[in-house]
């Protein structure tokens, strides 16, 4: 009977020992995923499927599981100096909105995602700002933005990512070039101010000339004017000698100057 229960005792202790590990894999191979993860399993190190977000079981040892996330990511691209192809230096930085749709190939091609977009994106941004001239990287950012992006889409289409879109944040340039734009911008505004003058002395001297055409044609339109002015200096306060003369004054002097005619 002290032998029947010695094995007893000793299987008893087995199975309690075999639980405790069983508990310890279970715990130690249980997962969470949260709702914006995947998650990448390796069995014996090799790719063993993706689990989608929740609960998750793992056989410890045997298998391992990387976490993926899958919400927009940015990937600031560093302010670096970009000649033009105009030969102009300039200063630009930018942001990569990318998110990851293949967590596979994300994990199994890829050593670092994000740094391997980063740097694929600094290279086209050198590319394609070195193709086009200052004046077009200027008024054209949206444009410039966009062949970035089909060109870092193009190429990071195959590493399970999406390239939503790429702002080019701040272009900086050199203060010389700066000072020459400004007095480029501020001859610009005194040409269209020279014009825009032009124009107005131009319309003015139409109007005069057909109000005098019409003042001409009514004799008493003029003195209606000449007695218009009058009040009008009339108003001001300064001092001032005001010496009316007959408005047909001209003719008389015409008359007393002009010589009459000899007779035969």
């Amino acid at each position: 009977m002290e032998e029947f229960g010695g094995v007893f005792a000793f299987g008893s202790c087995l199975v309690s020992f075999a639980l405790i590990i069983i508990l310890v894999i279970l715990t130690r191979g249980i997962r969470i995923i949260y709702q914006y993860e995947r998650g990448v399993v390796f069995t014996l190190g090799k790719y063993g499927g993706t689990r989608n977000p929740g609960l998750t079981i793992i056989i410890p040892i045997v298998q391992s599981l990387r976490k993926v996330d899958m919400r927009l990511k940015t990937a600031e691209i560093p302010r670096q100096e970009v000649m033009t192809k105009d030969n102009i230096p300039m200063l630009v930085n930018a942001v990569v909105y990318f998110r990851v749709v293949d967590p596979e190939t994300v994990i199994v091609k890829i050593e670092d995602h994000i740094f391997a977009i980063r740097q694929y994106t600094q290279a086209a941004l050198r590319d394609v700002i070195g193709n086009n001239e200052m004046d077009l990287v200027l008024t054209e950012r949206e444009s410039i933005a966009n062949s970035i992006k089909d060109i870092v889409d193009s190429e990071t289409s195959t590493w399970g990512v999406d390239v939503e879109s790429i702002k080019i944040q701040e272009i900086e340039l050199p203060a010389e070039m700066k000072r020459a734009m400004a007095k480029q911008a501020e001859a610009e505004r005194e040409r269209r101010a020279v014009i825009i003058a032009s124009q107005g002395e131009l319309t003015a001297s139409d109007n005069l000339s057909q109000a005098a055409e019409n003042l001409a044609k009514h004799p008493g339109a003029l003195h209606l004017r000449t007695l218009q002015t009058i009040r009008d200096i009339a108003a001001d306060p300064s001092e001032k000698i005001i010496i009316f003369m007959p408005s047909d004054l001209g003719d008389v002097a015409k008359t007393i100057i002009t010589p009459k005619s000899q007779p035969r």
